[in-house]
């Protein structure tokens, strides 16, 4: 199978679904300027993501110093180690007694983790992916699902926009305002604004002085959910963010206030700004409606992509219509032409099979193009 080219051409979802779905074994190299991602599929599954111009904080040694599971002197030894006798450097610490072994694991899992959801948020770049047998390091991390990914790296991108307006600056710290609640049976969390073990992790975590990028490290969640967990503390008001000049967070009776203020005003100004949208959509998409007649003269596979992204544009935007009119996203596309969003062929212009669409929550889902 070749694949190469541009992400302006071909996302890292369509990359991922594709490979994911076909269950193909290679690795799949990503260029971006002065970085360069390896990430190793087996039958499908992420067995290994590696930055060849990962950064020396960024490097598994300077990330357990930085969590606080080993000292500086330790790291240095194990190196020493290292060096003389050619062992990996997780066997060195776990045979000095410095962490465990299921420890060292997770911090490797969480390096991978981290590397592949960066991915998501370039903008640019090329990539390759080359069918070759690949096997697991000693040090493996366990076998991710592409789709698992591919979801993951969605809600974080519609996520981070939300989660910024809170935690915008790395140099904040934080301070406890009240005490969390006492864990309910079965609590999981998860979703924005909701309290769960991971928000207590980071909560425990607090103190004087420790700003956002120390949580980060030693918190050993992710930026990603490491930043949510506080989005969730500071709007349920256990916590209060202060940015280093002093600075601290609306009050939360002020930022109900506006909410009050902004009330049925705000639904109806957000459904005029959609609707409006959609309208745009529709004035230069009119081709739309000979879809069928189209598809099939679209020859030149980056033609498609283009025009694809444009209609994936439309559909998004009769999918916030439909969830401002609904409270809810719809279960299947079809909804959106029962409503009256969509013609039935433009759930598929300008391909012959309809658009991938799943539903990850209420607000949350996931389109991309079918697999060709």
């Amino acid at each position: 199978m070749a694949l190469k080219g541009t992400l302006k051409d071909f996302g890292i979802g369509d990359i991922l679904q594709l490979i994911g779905q076909q269950q193909k074994t290679g690795t799949l190299h990503f260029h971006q300027k002065d970085q360069e991602v390896r990430v190793g599929f087996k039958d499908g599954h992420i067995i290994k993501a590696e930055s060849l111009t990962r950064k020396r904080k960024e490097l598994i040694g300077n990330m357990l110093v930085r969590a606080e599971l080993i000292t500086e002197m330790q790291l240095e030894a194990a190196l020493e180690t290292q060096k003389r006798t050619l062992k990996r450097l997780g066997d060195v610490l776990v045979s000095s007694q410095a962490l465990t072994a299921e420890r060292f694991q997770a911090m490797m899992q969480l390096q991978a983790t981290e590397t592949i959801y960066r991915l998501f948020t370039w903008k640019a770049g090329t990539y390759e992916f080359i069918q070759q047998p690949v096997e697991a390091d000693a040090e493996a991390i366990h076998p991710l699902r592409a789709e698992t990914v591919l979801m993951e790296g969605f809600r974080m991108v519609d996520e981070w926009p939300v989660i910024r307006k809170k935690i915008h600056r790395d140099d904040l710290t934080f301070e406890r305002l009240k005490a969390l609640p006492q864990p309910r049976p079965g609590e999981e969390g998860g979703e924005l604004g909701t309290i769960g073990p991971t928000e207590r992790r980071v909560y425990e975590e607090l103190a004087p002085g420790r700003d956002l990028r120390k949580l980060v490290d030693v918190c050993c969640l992710g930026e990603f959910e490491t930043c949510k967990a506080l989005f969730n503390l500071v709007k349920g008001e256990y916590v209060r963010a202060v940015d280093p000049q002093g600075g601290r967070s609306p009050a939360p009776g002020d930022e109900r206030l506006l909410a009050r203020m902004a009330g049925s005003v705000g639904r109806v100004l957000a459904t005029m700004a959609v609707l409006a949208a959609l309208a745009l959509v529709v004035s230069r998409g009119a081709y739309a409606s000979h879809a069928d007649a189209a598809a099939t003269s679209f020859a030149d596979p980056a033609a498609q992509r283009h025009v694809s992204h444009a209609q994936r544009v439309r559909i998004e935007a009769a999918l916030e219509v439909f969830r401002l009119e609904r409270g809810e996203l719809p279960e299947r596309l079809d909804s959106l032409v029962q409503a009256g969003l969509l013609k039935p062929e433009e759930l598929r212009y300008p391909w012959r099979e309809e658009y991938y669409y799943r539903r990850l929550a209420a607000r949350r889902f996931v389109l991309l193009p079918p697999l060709r």
